[in-house]
């Protein structure tokens, strides 16, 4: 008893001292630091931890192409993450829904504010979607901070009233007014349905060239730029890139049916994806915001040389991403989706795309980082760009060149482009059937936390 007693004792006298030293100065004058917000390395959520290192990057054997813009070279990664799998369907349209409703609310509260006062208890009213004032203690979303949809005369959309979609069940006039904006006029719609204009749906977001800005002399903001882009995806990709071919239900279908949700998205721009990556950073902070927790790094575009360490897995010398020499396995089956042989789309089981983690992945986890959809990455294409880039986490991005490296070949390419090494690019503001995207996020933390 008296032994249990004195640790009691010395128990309740440690937390005391330590209760006293929390509430007041107790640095005694020393040069302590200052603490910052808890950070705890945390997996984003359909991602995979790619631990960084060396390897050798570019063609390790016979360039069979002659295409000579690819030659080996010596170069380290730092860790980050990466998407398991491509950008779904399902995933991108949760970005378009989002860009979508807010432009709406936005439009709907701006219509509240100029009708004034009402009746907004029923929700028979344009008054239902006004703003809320953020000093309140209104229920707002966690999301409220949303791009350049946020008033600056310390207002946020309102988020708590759904959005009435059917016509039928517009509450007045005002109400009316806005909702036709958003749709094409009857003339240019078919099969009797009402269809939304999707260019009336854009994400606006700034960005900083700190490379030109770190190296020239001169104010910041002349390196600040306000990009604005359109969200829906081309879904006219489908008819534009074959011609004589009947590809009309793959237009009509391939983005907006759940049937596609988990195929990876299509018709996007590097622009877009872009665009895609930095509302998934807002989106994230938004919500740790509201629970006081510290920011998460940026989500962005790999870099040519983290796409190729990832798609290696691991793997030196590998000529694709579970080793090679070829795309079959020793029962002869395809180990990714591609056109094989002479051509014979459907010899692999698929004509088109399909799903995002169909196959095996590679040995770093990641799923389809050959065929499937070809992938931008954040690396404008120049042939000659391994001869003089940084041998240390290099990248070569210039503003001004609009060809953008895309790796890993699709569905409609052969095996060459399947290549773990095998280079190709595309236009910057070009949309296709083939490309689409995944993203990556620097790792904050030290190899402690990554076991």
């Amino acid at each position: 008893m008296k032994l249990y007693f004195t640790f009691f004792k010395g128990f309740c006298f440690a937390f005391i001292a330590l209760l006293v030293l929390s509430c007041g100065k107790s640095d005694k004058g020393q040069l302590v630091g200052v603490e910052g917000k808890r950070w705890y390395p945390e997996k984003p959520f359909g991602m995979v931890l790619v631990e960084g290192g060396s390897f050798i990057m570019g063609k390790s054997d016979d360039d069979l192409a002659s295409v000579q813009n690819a030659p080996p070279k010596t170069v380290t990664v730092p860790s980050f993450y990466m998407d398991e799998t491509e950008i779904t369907n399902s995933e991108y349209r949760q970005f378009v829904s989002h860009v979508r409703d807010s432009v709406i609310r936005q439009k709907l509260a701006e219509a509240a504010e100029l009708a004034g006062d009402g009746d907004g208890n029923n929700n028979r009213s344009v008054q239902n979607f006004a703003f809320k004032n953020t000093n309140s203690d209104d229920d707002l979303s966690p999301f409220q901070e949303f791009s350049r949809y946020y008033d600056p005369l310390d207002q946020a959309l309102n988020w708590n009233t759904e959005i009435i979609w059917d016509p039928a069940q517009y509450p007045d006039e005002d109400y009316v007014y806005v909702m036709d904006e958003f749709y094409l006029s009857n003339d240019q719609s078919y099969n009797g349905r009402r269809m939304l204009d999707v260019t009336k749906f854009k994400y606006s977001y700034k960005t900083i060239d700190l490379d030109a800005a770190a190296r020239a002399k001169g104010v910041r903001t002349n390196f600040i730029t306000e990009e604005e882009v359109m969200v829906y995806p081309d879904t006219t990709v489908w008819i534009k890139d074959f011609n004589y071919s009947y590809n009309e239900p793959m237009h009509n279908d391939y983005f907006s049916h759940t049937a596609y949700d988990n195929y990876p998205v299509v018709g996007v721009t590097w622009g877009q994806a872009k665009a895609f990556a930095n509302w998934r950073t807002k989106y994230l902070n938004d919500f740790r915001k509201q629970k006081k927790e510290a920011n998460v790094n940026f989500f962005r575009l790999p870099s040519e040389a983290e796409w190729e360490y990832a798609a290696r897995g691991g793997i030196e010398g590998g000529t694709f991403p579970w080793g090679g020499p070829y795309a079959k396995d020793d029962r002869a089956c395809f180990l990714a989706n591609f056109k094989p042989y002479r051509g014979d789309y459907a010899a692999d089981e698929a004509l088109y795309t399909v799903e995002s983690d169909a196959y095996e992945p590679n040995d770093y986890g990641l799923y389809n980082m050959s065929g499937n959809v070809a992938e931008w990455v954040n690396t404008s294409y120049d042939p000659a760009s391994y001869e003089y880039m940084s041998s240390m986490n290099p990248n070569v991005n210039n503003s001004e060149n609009k060809r953008k490296v895309v790796r890993g070949g699709s569905w409609k390419d052969v095996s060459y482009y399947l290549q773990v090494s095998t280079r190709d690019y595309e236009y910057s503001d070009s949309a296709r059937s083939y490309i689409g995207f995944r993203t990556v996020q620097d790792f904050l933390g030290n190899s402690l936390y990554l076991n």
